[in-house]
């Protein structure tokens, strides 16, 4: 997994010159070089904004599960093979030891015996036990929110199914054996906690020490955080005591968070980083050939036109199948995606297999989305605001304003809102306050029934649209835990996906591609977190 290369000097020079290109871009140009970097360190740009350190946290952003990955273990993780378009992939089929050194199901699949290793230890230098799992876990599926409901997922609801039998055995009850148990305990979520450190910083206002983990990295990771500048930038340490995988080669990794897409550019091309992660389609197509690129689809990954039901014009069905039939898909792909990733419209008027993402059954035809309008309560139009994140801009914003002059054309009349990337989450994930918006949720684990059980159930957090629909909740739970080969899994699938293209509250745009470009670094892999995993990264000539 690691490729080991031959480490290269980043110089002050480099760092000068990198601050040359952002000073007056950037409010913290004045500190590029206070960390000088040398043959040990990486610095990497992206363009989101870490709001927390702590996963479990209400309100923690996107940006921020890159802190659980690296600097906590899981029990187990997911292992690697080579990636379409390059580099390496995360293998969903493959379920490897992390904490975990083995584990057992029993006969039934509802008790899973995990022995964990005896080397592990946090950064504080104390023994990693199945006490410190329980702990976590049970804080997981307390604390409500997103950490709670993923969880949920692969049945872990309750604290009363985790025990600590021994220092190092750890054992998890299901109600039911389900196909995502395992699976999802290799996600971010799952990660495991000093409970010792944090019970010292819990309150009885907060005995989960949310504001402690908040500011603070406690784990058994490959890494620990030593510098968070909110809204700048974060540098990470590595631990040497590390057992959950191959020591990282490099020892320290700075990211820094650059808004501007131009300047990230300016940083990769010139070498001044190493890492520039999650850049433009359109700087991805450019830079290909001067830098390596890699381009990974993203699995599970839609992004879409949200409507809220809870604003009225669009509980109204024909003003969703009018919007619907105006979005000009195939410009808004060639504008927004440069053409890279895979259209998700013009598909067929009903589902005859369970592949997803799959293309919907709309595509541009204004003729449709007008005789939809007439039908519709809202005749003569009405105003709104169609919401996008800063964060997102270089997507969210080309698409934004073609829909806003497509839908204009039936009366729409819409106001394009930019919301910062720190509290994007908040407002579109959180409180569900965004009437029109835009969104790219992408479902972890890789099935058709994950994807609608955090997007179409009421009150999950990607379910930005607040929408409800009885039968959709009822298969969604059926088909949850269920064997794929049953024969009654395919049949349950097709039907929830016929009810939401019929229903609408999400309308398919394309499936994204993740950029990634590097230039005197190597041992980039992709992950379905979408963030990036700096534990098997190399510095290397450029």
């Amino acid at each position: 997994m690691l490729l080991m290369g031959v480490l290269a000097m980043v110089t002050r020079r480099n760092f000068l010159k990198a601050g040359a290109v952002i000073a007056g871009t950037l409010p913290f140009a004045r500190s590029l070089s206070a960390l000088a970097a040398g043959s040990d360190t990486l610095v990497a740009v992206s363009a989101q904004t870490v709001n927390s350190l702590d996963l479990h946290r209400t309100g923690t952003n996107r940006a921020s599960y890159q802190i659980a990955v690296n600097c906590y273990d899981r029990l187990v993780s997911f292992g690697s093979k080579p990636a379409e378009g390059g580099g390496l992939s995360y293998d969903y089929s493959n379920i490897v030891p992390e904490l975990a050194e083995s584990w057992t199901f029993s006969e039934d699949g509802m008790k899973i015996t995990f022995k964990l290793k005896s080397d592990a230890v946090f950064t504080d230098g104390s023994k990693v036990t199945a006490t410190d799992v329980k702990w976590s876990f049970d804080r997981a599926v307390s604390v409500g929110g997103f950490p709670t409901v993923q969880m949920k997922a692969g049945g872990f609801v309750r604290p009363e199914q985790f025990e600590a039998v021994d220092d190092e055995t750890f054992v998890v009850i299901l109600d039911q054996a389900s196909k995502l148990a395992l699976p999802d305990l290799a996600v971010p979520v799952p990660f495991i906690i000093n409970s010792k450190v944090a019970k010292e910083h819990a309150t009885t206002d907060d005995p989960w020490a949310m504001e402690y983990l908040h500011t603070n990295t406690i784990g058994s990771g490959a890494y620990t955080v030593t510098r968070w500048d909110a809204g700048q930038q974060v540098v990470f340490e590595r631990n040497d005591k590390w057992v959950g995988g191959p020591v990282p080669p490099v020892r320290r990794v700075i990211m820094r968070e650059v808004p501007s897409a131009a300047t990230s550019r300016a940083l990769i091309e010139r070498g001044d980083v190493q890492v520039a992660f999650d850049i433009p389609d359109k700087d991805a197509a450019e830079l290909a050939g001067k830098v390596t690129v890699h381009s990974t689809p993203i699995e599970n990954c839609i992004h879409s036109l949200c409507l809220n039901t809870k604003f009225e014009p669009f509980q109204d069905p024909d003003v969703r199948k009018a919007i619907a039939y105006a979005v000009p898909y195939e410009a808004i792909f060639n504008a927004a995606a440069y053409g890279r990733g895979a259209p998700l419209w013009g598909g067929e008027a009903k589902a005859t297999d369970i592949a997803w993402p799959r293309k919907s059954p709309y595509d541009t035809n204004l003729d449709k989305a007008k005789e939809h309008m007439a039908k519709s309560g809202f005749a003569d139009g009405f105003e709104t605001k169609l919401s996008i994140s800063t964060d997102l801009s270089s997507w969210m914003e080309p698409t934004a304003l073609l829909i806003q002059e497509a839908v204009g054309k039936l009366g729409i009349k819409v106001e394009i809102e930019k919301i910062p990337g720190a509290n994007w989450r908040t407002a579109a994930l959180v409180e569900k306050r965004l009437d029109f918006h835009l969104e790219n949720f992408g479902g972890w684990l890789n099935t058709p029934d994950y994807y609608f059980f955090w997007a179409y159930q009421e009150g999950h957090l990607f379910n930005s649209s607040n929408y409800s629909n009885a039968e959709v909740e009822q298969l969604t739970n059926e088909t949850l835990h269920m064997a794929m080969d049953d024969p009654e899994y395919a049949p349950k699938i097709m039907r929830m996906i016929d009810i939401v293209f019929e229903d609408l509250p999400r309308i398919p745009l394309w499936q994204p591609a993740l950029n990634v470009a590097l230039n005197g670094a190597g041992g980039y892999e992709f992950w379905f977190h979408r963030q990036l995993d700096i534990r098997g990264l190399t510095t290397v000539e450029s």
